[in-house]
């Protein structure tokens, strides 16, 4: 999965891989022609005497490094270029890829999951192959050509280097393949940490309301020491390789010395020769060493690259089919459910069962029901979050799979109950319904949305900043800014989702009235649990246990729904305690 995500992720950027490829060649060779060089000033130019040539190869040994430090450059800036190239592409292939996972894959995956691969995954990967980048032609022509040099230099020590390199290798190669499961529960583990952290920052109000702050710390501190003991039983592994490493190192280099030294003592082998000798040895050894290090961050590259390839490979269950369809003029917002039927992943029963009604264009439907009926669901089939187990929902005599995905949300206007706004300003959360609107636009919908005094009277007007899920502003607000997002791109179809909960019945009446006023032709379905959002719609359907039990005019369902009435009741019942008070 590794070299697979390496090899896509890296095919823009063959030149600058190509321009790396030559110049580590490059910087390579001078390494190597530079021991020779050294041993030929000490046997023929040091032992002889010879001035002139000790200064003739010192002048080229100059040269040969100036090249070697000038091409080394070269090869960090494109390694480099192509490593940052490399990790910006991944990152927004996941972030695209993320984006458009449909609701069920991203509870599958988890949010805290999907960011975390979607960083640090991606991070770990990017630092391999920047590594890789410096190592992947340095190490083969260095260990390699090392070999060669050497035993040109003598053969007669060429011994050391079957018995060093092959300890060296075998060693670390164990400690790498101990280390790979580690790093997979590391993984884990971090994200663990993730949804722990998210969940805290998310619900601070809550914990701090509950008291519940020493608990959430043990959880924290919990999954926290969960990550530091896989993190410290790798690094346990991964110290190993140093001084295994450096041990093999220095043992060679001593035997190499002591071989040496009697091979010159024989008169067998010149002191230059085997200065060169240990130099290329050193060479090997490091060039081994280098793979090593690439090796250390191999096992969790590639469970990184492993977990990264399974979101990239998830196909998402909501799409664009072949071959879309659309209606032959605009929208009109004509909404048909027939025999619906839709079960959660995992759920034993169905949410929803033989559901079916029929919403005329231009016409307000009402949508109630007790907690857990199905009504939210029942929007987040009509715009197409989920798909439907059985039965059709239609829009314009289209059955929305048939839809270009597109195409379907952009006709749409939905204002989920938990109206979520994005950090920045007004201006550019109501520029999330229409990207090209005007100063009038978003005023026009602001008023609609009877969110215009606020923002007026702010000194920033439509430059008023808006914190991440609008959390500087009230709940009202951020509903009535939900609102008037949507109303800005002018919807065939709106979709509130219990979108007037958070607002007094003054406020929520009078956006009503202007919705009417400034969307007259627009088809409304309408999620809500008050009688006042209701009670004037064209159409309300009483949903129970996942089934229709009701639909009609308000004072219709009161003679003939049993289940709308106690509704009705019930709100009035608590109207009535609350005059009391």
């Amino acid at each position: 999965m590794l070299l697979a995500l390496v090899r896509r992720y890296l095919r823009p950027y063959r030149w600058p891989v190509a321009a790396v490829l030559v110049l580590q060649t490059l910087s390579s060779l001078a390494s190597l022609y530079l021991p020779t060089v050294n041993a030929a000033i000490i046997d023929d130019g040091v032992a002889a005497g010879d001035t002139a040539l000790i200064f003739r190869l010192g002048m080229a040994m100059l040269a040969v490094t100036a090249l070697q430090g000038i091409v080394a450059i070269g090869a960090v800036y494109f390694g480099s270029r192509t490593g940052m190239g490399f990790g910006r592409d991944l990152r927004s292939a996941m972030f695209g890829h993320v984006t458009s996972l449909s609701e069920t894959e991203t509870a599958r995956f988890g949010a805290p999951s999907l960011l975390t691969r979607t960083t640090n995954d991606v991070r770990q990967i990017q630092v391999l192959v920047q590594m890789t980048a410096t190592v992947l032609v340095t190490a083969p022509i260095m260990g390699l050509g090392g070999i060669a040099m050497a035993i040109h230099q003598d053969a007669g020590l060429a011994w050391l280097l079957a018995v060093s390199v092959p300890v060296l290798a075998v060693g670390n190669y164990l400690i790498v393949s101990r280390m790979l499961p580690i790093f997979r529960s590391m993984q884990q583990r971090i994200d663990a940490i993730n949804r722990i952290l998210r969940e805290q920052l998310s619900g601070v109000r809550v914990v701090r309301a509950f008291g519940r702050e020493p608990f959430e710390q043990q959880r924290f501190d919990a999954a926290n020491h969960a990550v530091a003991d896989a993190t410290l039983f790798a690094g346990r592994w991964q110290a190993l390789m140093l001084p295994v490493s450096t041990l093999t190192i220095n043992i060679s280099s001593v035997a190499l010395i002591w071989f040496g030294g009697r091979l010159i003592d024989a008169g067998r082998m010149q002191v230059g020769s085997l200065i060169a000798f240990l130099s290329y040895f050193m060479q090997i050894l490091m060039a081994v060493l280098m793979a090593t290090l690439v090796l250390a961050i191999l096992p969790r590259a590639a469970v990184c690259a492993e977990r990264i390839t399974e979101v990239l490979n998830t196909r998402a269950a909501i799409s664009s089919p072949s071959s879309p369809r659309r209606p032959a003029g605009a929208m009109r917002g004509a909404v048909v459910l027939d025999e619906v039927e839709f079960s959660y992943p995992g759920a034993e029963q169905p949410v929803l069962q033989g559901i079916s009604f029929a919403v005329r264009q231009g016409s307000t439907t009402a949508i109630v029901g007790g907690t857990g009926s199905g009504k939210s669901t029942l929007v987040s089939l009509v715009c197409r979050l989920y798909d439907v187990g059985a039965g059709a929902v239609r829009i314009d005599d289209i059955d929305v799979r048939d839809y270009d995905t597109e195409y379907l949300w952009s006709a749409l206007g939905l204002v989920p109950h938990r109206g979520y706004l994005f950090s920045g300003t007004i201006a550019d959360n109501l520029r999330y319904g229409k990207a090209d609107a005007t100063d009038d636009e978003m005023w026009d919908a602001l008023r609609v949305a009877a969110a215009e005094d606020f923002v007026a009277a702010h000194p920033d007007g439509l430059g008023m900043s808006v914190a991440q899920g609008g959390i500087n502003l009230s709940g009202g607000q951020r509903q009535r800014l939900a609102i008037a997002r949507a109303v800005i791109r002018k919807p065939a179809l709106y979709l509130f989702d219990d979108a007037f909960s958070a607002l007094d019945t003054i406020t929520e009446a009078r956006i009503r009235g202007a919705l009417r006023t400034a969307s007259a032709n627009a088809t409304m379905i309408i999620v809500a649990q008050r009688i006042s959002t209701v009670e004037q719609a064209d159409q309300i359907i009483v949903v129970d246990g996942g089934r229709i039990v009701g639909s009609g005019r308000h004072d219709e369902l009161l003679i003939r729904c049993p289940e709308y009435r106690e509704f009705v009741d019930s709100q009035a019942f608590g109207a009535g305690i609350g005059g009391r008070r």
